[in-house]
């Protein structure tokens, strides 16, 4: 019986691990894919296909990319977005869900259970645009921060994690004369670290693929963010290889194609959220699995 059971059980292992192998490369393989072929020569790309390496290793395809008008100013507006974002995201989420775990607060389940409708009621796009436009928040780069500022899933997460520390800590604040603001940013926040990693790469992600903000209500060229600039040169993909060939490469004789621009367009917009997440990925478990449980 030991022998038929450690069999059934070497088996679905051996099983289980070639599933998840192949799963894993069903996975990796399209973004190592685009990602050799931004760094191989177009035109050995055309004759041999991809391998293994690149082909022909060049970085001409990032530097025209680059060399585009406006998109250095459009990389510093996404990453300060992103940034700054997070940040606002993180500290106002933070005190309104800190606020609705404490008992004394007043109606504080009448406010809880409207925040929470705000998940499921949504007044569309039109509203959308009017509301923004009447805060003056059309052509501001105050668009992409303040209408984020609490988001009433982040508030959900956090609320529920912050219910998950003992209250005796807390107490413990309070006697030794601690008010509201100093036991938040002194012994709750620094306590809800897994929860706020967690919202912190939802948030930056979230903050740093958006662009539909930016096609409704910026029209100013100086608010534009990467992820819309880089959506019009994806449509523009065959206009700009043909400049730049005429511009610049044809002396190189380096020819662009519109394949090898798309392919170099994806990985720019792909390469920051893929080299912060697996920094962030333990603190995002950890986080979003102590919610759960909890809830």
């Amino acid at each position: 019986m030991k022998k038929k059971y450690k069999l059934k059980e070497i088996t679905f292992q051996t099983f289980g691990c070639i599933f998840f192998i192949a799963f894993c490369i069903l996975c990796i393989y399209p973004f190592y894919y685009i990602f050799i072929y931004s760094l191989s020569t177009p035109k050995e790309v055309q004759i041999h296909g991809i391998t293994l390496l690149p082909l022909g290793f060049t970085l001409e395809n990032y530097i025209t990319i680059f060399q585009l008008e406006g998109i250095l100013q459009s990389v510093m507006i996404s990453a300060s977005r992103a940034i700054l974002g997070t940040i606002v995201t993180i500290v106002c989420s933070s005190m309104i869900a800190y606020v609705f775990t404490r008992q004394e607060f007043f109606a504080r389940k009448f406010f809880y259970r409207l925040l929470v409708s705000a998940l499921y009621v949504s007044a569309g796009v039109i509203p959308y645009y009017i509301t923004m436009r009447a805060y003056g928040l059309k052509n501001n780069y105050l668009l992409y921060i303040l209408p984020s500022a609490v988001i009433p899933y982040y508030v959900i997460l956090i609320k529920t994690y912050m219910e998950s520390i003992s209250e005796t800590l807390h107490e413990a604040a309070f006697i030794d004369g601690a008010n509201y603001p100093t036991i938040l940013f002194r012994i709750m926040l620094p306590l809800s670290k897994p929860i706020l990693a967690a919202i912190g790469v939802f948030s930056a992600v979230n903050q740093w693929n958006s662009w539909y903000d930016n096609f409704l209500l910026v029209t100013n060229g100086k608010y534009q963010t990467l992820q819309l600039i880089l959506l019009n040169f994806l449509n523009q993909a065959d206009s700009i290889s043909r400049q730049s060939n005429i511009d610049i490469n044809q002396m190189k004789n380096f020819v662009l194609t519109p394949t090898s621009i798309r392919m170099t367009i994806t990985m720019i917009a792909v390469i920051p959220v893929v080299c912060v997440y697996p920094f962030l990925q333990k603190y995002f478990v950890r986080g979003i699995m102590i919610g759960a449980i909890k809830g």
